[in-house]
């Protein structure tokens, strides 16, 4: 007489409430990681804009030398503004990728699983930062063929990525949130479109904050893209006055009130 073999327990499944919770982040981040391996031209064709302003925007001006950057060209002063402007826009976009996942039944279905709401939101805040990570390799690559002066040492890699992420998880968090009250992809996309340009202008992105007018210095400064930039340059051009541990913190102070946002907003993006 043969006996069924049971299939033995999984790990997870034994594991406290804290490890499950990271298995249910981990998940939401590798089915949207699988979508962005099926199909990378979303990211090459997000790809353009920034490159375009690296090769034209910032080598026209840095010949004419009229931005003051201290001992540095004004192609690498750029350039982590550029990299910055690229995470922004891929995150910014993210909440249109929600509501195409919900008008698919996609994220209904992920709803009625035992992966709680705000496992779903990190996951996807997550997500957006995978999807900036790739991105900003783009533009690293780019720099390197344009021989930009970076300083790509190790310390400075690793603080990269973990400023990138901070950065994808806070836009893509506001996306979301923005998602969740505009509930359809064509409104997304307009208020998408209308945002991204005020923040990387009103930034320290293309040019430094002392220059500004004080009226748009006092913008620049609550502004989290001028923190996400400044957090870029300090780590690849080592600024004489390093506010990295601030623009850290100021990134994940908002982050973590996205991620409270998002929990208390999420149920309205199910409702068309």
């Amino acid at each position: 007489m043969s006996h069924a073999v049971a299939a033995p327990p999984d790990d997870w499944d034994n594991a406290g409430p804290w490890l499950r919770y990271v298995k249910q982040v981990l998940t939401i981040v590798e089915m949207d990681v699988r979508k962005l391996w099926k199909d990378p031209t979303e990211l090459l064709m997000r790809g353009v804009q920034p490159a375009l302003w690296l090769v034209i925007f910032g080598q026209s001006l840095g010949r004419i030398r009229g931005i003051p950057t201290g001992n540095v060209s004004y192609e690498a002063f750029l350039a982590p503004g550029v990299f910055a402007q690229s995470i922004t826009f891929i995150s910014i976009f993210y909440g249109i990728s929600i509501l195409w996942d919900r008008d698919m039944g996609l994220l209904q279905k992920i709803m009625c699983t035992p992966i709680p709401p705000s496992a779903m939101i990190i996951g996807k805040m997550l997500s957006a930062s995978f999807r900036s990570i790739s991105q900003v390799g783009i533009m690293i690559l780019l720099s390197l063929l344009l021989n930009i002066p970076l300083d790509w040492n190790i310390l400075s890699i690793l603080g990269v990525l973990l400023t990138v992420i901070l950065g994808g998880v806070f836009f893509a968090g506001m996306s979301m949130a923005i998602a969740s009250l505009m509930k359809t992809r064509e409104r997304m996309l307009g208020i998408g479109q209308l945002i991204t340009m005020p923040l990387f202008f009103s930034s320290s992105a293309i040019y430094p904050i002392a220059i500004m007018p004080p009226w748009l210095q006092v913008v620049a400064k609550i502004n989290p893209m001028s923190y996400l930039v400044d957090g870029l340059r300090n780590l690849l051009l080592h600024a004489a006055e390093s506010h990295l541990l601030l623009d850290w913190g100021v990134l994940i102070v908002a982050s973590l009130v996205m991620i409270g946002v998002n929990t208390l907003l999420f149920p309205r993006i199910l409702n068309k």
